[in-house]
């Protein structure tokens, strides 16, 4: 029996990609790992000895992810936040996300397996929640402008010269 350590765990539901899409996301992350992988019983004789669930960490963090067919897909009303301190993480895990995958605005992703990611710069987070709703609107337009966020972009957009 797996024991969870966390209260509220992410759950993702794949037609039969869950062992591919775990092994892809730990590989992207330190502090990642496979932590289990169940295989269906024979009580499900068509899916018998297959891989149902594949329990995982991404940075420390649970989930499951489980082959249950194609009955339902993943939308953009769910995605995985991703904060990132460097220019150099966002490029890197966008590079690694969209292939395959696509691009959207926002700094918002869809990767190969469907899921929506997005890879947000801890500073547009910082400079969007701050008390200066100028700063805060000038960085929401310049992001507004962009697919992959642009650290450096951003900065510029709120300096005072650009204000």
């Amino acid at each position: 029996m797996i024991q969870l350590r966390q209260k509220i765990t992410t759950f993702l539901w794949f037609e039969t990609q869950a062992e591919e899409a775990a092994r892809f996301y730990t590989s992207l992350f330190a502090n990642s790992r496979i932590v289990a992988i169940t295989r269906y019983p024979d009580a499900v004789p068509d899916r018998a000895g297959t891989v149902m669930l594949v329990t995982f960490e991404l940075a420390g963090q649970q989930f499951y992810a489980m082959n249950a067919g194609s009955d339902n897909q993943f939308t953009d009303a769910i995605s995985l936040l991703v904060e990132c301190e460097t220019q150099g993480e966002i490029d890197e895990l966008w590079s690694k996300l969209t292939e395959g995958g696509e691009e959207r605005p926002c700094g918002w992703l869809i990767d190969r397996f469907g899921l929506a990611w997005q890879i947000t710069p801890a500073r547009l987070l910082e400079l969007i929640s701050g008390e200066d709703r100028t700063i805060a609107a000038n960085a929401m337009r310049a992001m507004f402008e962009m697919k992959k966020i642009v650290i450096a972009d951003i900065e510029r957009a709120v300096s005072p010269g650009s204000r």
